[in-house]
């Protein structure tokens, strides 16, 4: 059996934020606006959301999605960009191999050794739709949207 995996997206600022909170975020790696991260769902994670839930959106993403993010925005240790080379010291043969794995569950995005566990993301082509003040299900950006996620991470791309 795999576990469903989790793509996370901070879209709010930690003005005002109580003190737990913003140690939640960053026990979740999610430091900045606009930062992202990918989860295994588990209970201790999903109580970490449901925390945090008036500062992220998050979703299920697919495999395509998984892999433009670790094309585009996927670094290693040091700065530099993903390559086949550093996949196949890490046993995958390709981003599409890897890909396929975060989101069957597989292999925890965090214990990859040599990629950094968040990626650094751009703020939404034409912005955000709705306000970022309610949830995504009252008309809003924050919470739980399921498969729109990839929509929203192809535009922050």
């Amino acid at each position: 059996m795999t576990d469903k995996t989790l793509f996370v997206i901070r879209i709010r600022g930690g003005v005002d934020a109580q003190k737990t909170v913003e140690a939640t975020l960053t026990m979740l790696r999610m430091e900045r606006n606009n930062y992202a991260t990918i989860l295994k769902e588990s209970p201790s994670y999903k109580g970490m959301l449901r925390k945090v839930k008036d500062y992220v959106t998050w979703g299920e993403p697919d495999v395509e999605t998984v892999k433009l993010l670790l094309e585009t925005r996927g670094k290693l240790v040091g700065d530099e960009k993903v390559t086949e080379e550093a996949l196949k010291r890490l046993g995958y043969e390709s981003i599409e191999k890897l890909a396929a794995a975060i989101v069957a569950g597989e292999v925890e995005f965090s214990q990859l050794n040599g990629i950094k566990p968040f990626f650094r993301m751009h703020p939404p082509k034409k912005g955000f739709k709705r306000t970022v003040k309610r949830p995504y299900k009252d008309k809003g950006e924050l919470g739980y949207r399921g498969e729109a996620i990839n929509e929203l991470v192809k535009r922050m791309c």
